[in-house]
């Protein structure tokens, strides 16, 4: 039982030091804070381009559950952090939110991240302006704080 428990701890250990250029390809998965509240997932395509994905709560106007996801482009040069990378995100994608009526629409983010060097963890901010369809022609925002887990 010991030796369980403790390959279990070391096997813990390594995957808590894997480095942070992790953050640059594989996937990761978080929470995210505001408008929606709920999880996300982001996966890297290339050293600068990704696709994101969100479910949660939007409380805006009608409350309802949305589903967004995105086409994102990452420029590592405009910001420097000292340790750790800061990029500047931005993207296009599709969002459905269900409330009293389907919400269909597309979304423009554009945020920052935060990686940080000595974990696989990154902390982002967002803002995505939402051009809906359905049910009717209007302009909405999301904006969210957020972090994940990179595996």
């Amino acid at each position: 039982m010991k030796t369980r428990y403790w390959r279990g701890i070391l096997a813990l250990c390594v995957l808590l030091a894997v480095p942070a250029h992790a953050q640059r390809n594989g996937w990761g998965a978080g929470l995210m804070l505001g408008e929606p509240l709920g999880g996300t997932f982001k996966a890297w395509l290339s050293d600068k381009t990704a696709i994101d994905a969100g479910i949660g709560y939007a409380s805006y106007d009608e409350g309802g559950v949305q589903i967004h996801a995105d086409y994102l482009w990452h420029t590592f040069e405009l910001f420097n952090a000292g340790s750790g990378r800061l990029p500047l995100y931005y993207g296009v994608g599709a969002r459905l939110k269900f409330a009293d009526d389907t919400h269909v629409g597309i979304r423009g983010p554009i945020g920052v991240s935060y990686m940080l060097d000595n974990a696989p963890v990154d902390i982002f901010a967002e803002v995505a302006p939402i051009l809906d369809f359905t049910p009717n022609w209007r302009v909405e925002w999301n904006a969210v704080i957020g972090a994940r887990y990179w595996f």
